[in-house]
């Protein structure tokens, strides 16, 4: 059958999963597995535009016209990035390009060289 544990405020053998949660029907408790959640974590991996894996260092290319937030300047498709370097957070990409500094970018928005 399943591989949950007991509920452990009660015992029951009856819990389920409920998003990232793990629920009790007997007696209404609630709880996470710290180890499911590391383990997501862990295994949290940044895709380009067409599904390639990303890592450190790579080099990407941006794949369409992206407005410079707080600048009149435009990142025109077609501008390579060379060592990119992986962060947490809405923008998945920390780097520098030539001619306009330190930027994030968002890995939907470019493709792997």
């Amino acid at each position: 059958m399943s591989d949950l544990p007991n509920c452990p405020n009660c015992n029951s053998a009856y819990t389920y999963e409920d998003g990232n949660m793990l629920v009790c029907p007997e007696c209404a408790h609630e709880w996470t597995l710290e180890s499911k959640n590391e383990q997501s974590a862990e295994d949290k991996v940044v895709r380009d535009a067409n599904g390639n894996v990303l890592n450190d260092g790579d080099s990407v290319t941006v794949i369409k016209d992206l407005k410079v937030k707080g600048s009149s300047s435009v990142l025109k498709i077609g501008t390579k990035v060379k060592s990119i370097r992986l962060v947490d957070g809405d923008h998945d990409i920390d780097c520098k390009i030539d001619g306009f500094g330190a930027m994030k970018l968002k890995s939907e928005f470019v493709k792997k060289n």
